[in-house]
């Protein structure tokens, strides 16, 4: 079976990394994809890199969208010459959509599955029409079937897969009261790196003053963000900082980590690693932010329990004495968030959800 996807950052190139591998135990598949280093590592041929497109707000993406659009229009009638079996676009709506739309448009006739649908936290009932209109959407998250349905309109739905990709930790004891290991993952996205990165290591450095044996892992998510978590440290006094790759391995090993809000935090939810949140927008994303949504938490975990699992540190709260004052608290007692964690995995889903989601994905082909 010949296999598109399109993706448009790293969150959603391991869920199609993930959901390929599961895809495979059932059928022999040639995978191209519009992707980087995470789908090339799974065996996909890369026609098109989505390095830097991920942006942060409306200003970043008009900027990007001349680059984006025509990607988006030499894929289209490369995929209209030579079609697929199947296209599976992964988030990334305001590429995606558009991609689905421009193929429809050029008479594209193969399946098009739409994983984890855009704005499912913002859900719009005009754009979740054109989802359904041009794709078989297929989300991950109970609460956006259930507006779909609520509308008329078709949505596959049987749970989030990183319930059977990522595995709860084994008990541990807390932290030495002099020590711990801290990770920080400031983001993927440039903005998030510039902003976060400097009030994470200046909270590690307040840690310090309490917990004077206390480490730290900061995720660095490619080879710029490196560069950038280089260049923040040499300006600030010696610290205990290692810069890391693997973003999942560090939530293993840390006694606590603070989290730039999104897939991560769900991910410290499922491995059940004490965990803060924080996400700072410049001032005209924050003013536009403010105005389109009304909702009252943004973290995934707390949005999927509708409470205040996580401590969520936004914009002027994401101080670093705040920070500081999180993770102590978090060292300190650890057991806290344990009970909830264990509520949000279980509101995910089944344990084989990536199973089913490849296996439901694979029957769209089937079907024709």
């Amino acid at each position: 079976m010949r296999v598109f996807f399109s993706t448009g950052e790293a969150s959603g190139e391991l869920l199609a990394a993930d959901l390929l591998g599961a895809m495979r135990t059932r059928v022999a598949i040639e995978a191209e994809a519009i992707g980087d280093v995470r789908l090339e590592a799974a065996g996909v041929r890369i026609v098109q890199r989505n390095r830097g497109w991920a942006s942060l707000g409306v200003f970043e993406a008009i900027r990007r969208l001349p680059r984006t659009f025509s990607a988006g229009l030499r894929v289209a009638f490369a995929l209209r010459r030579r079609p697929p079996d199947l296209v599976v676009l992964v988030d990334f709506g305001a590429f995606n959509l558009r991609l689905a739309r421009i193929l429809r448009t050029l008479g594209f006739a193969q399946p098009i599955v739409y994983y984890a649908p855009p704005s499912a936290w913002l859900d719009s009932a005009r754009r979740a029409r054109r989802v359904a209109e041009a794709c078989d959407p297929l989300t991950i998250f109970r609460h956006q079937a259930e507006f779909y349905r609520s509308l008329g309109l078709p949505i596959g739905y049987v749970g989030h897969p990183m319930v059977s990709t990522v595995a709860p930790r084994a008990p541990r004891a807390a932290a030495p009261t002099d020590g711990g290991l801290v990770a920080l993952l400031p983001g993927s996205r440039a903005g998030e790196i510039e902003r976060h990165t400097p009030r994470l290591l200046d909270a590690i450095a307040r840690v310090r003053e309490v917990r004077p044996n206390v480490r730290a892992l900061l995720v660095a998510a490619d080879d710029d963000a490196q560069r950038h978590a280089e260049h923040a440290l040499s300006f600030r006094s010696p610290l205990p900082v290692e810069i890391v790759r693997d973003a999942r391995a560090a939530l293993r090993d840390a006694d606590a980590a603070a989290i730039a809000s999104g897939t991560a935090v769900l991910e410290a939810a499922l491995i059940e690693t004490p965990a803060v949140a924080l996400y700072v927008l410049s001032a005209p994303q924050a003013k536009i932010a403010r105005r389109i949504y009304r909702g009252t938490y943004v973290t995934l975990p707390n949005l999927v329990l509708d409470e205040p699992l996580v401590q969520e540190l936004l914009q002027e709260a994401a101080t670093p004495a705040a920070l500081a004052d999180a993770l102590l608290d978090l060292l300190a007692h650890p057991a806290q968030q344990q009970a909830g964690y264990a509520r949000v995995r279980a509101a995910l889903g089944p344990a084989d959800a990536l199973q089913r989601n490849a296996d439901w994905i694979l029957a769209t082909v089937q079907r024709l």
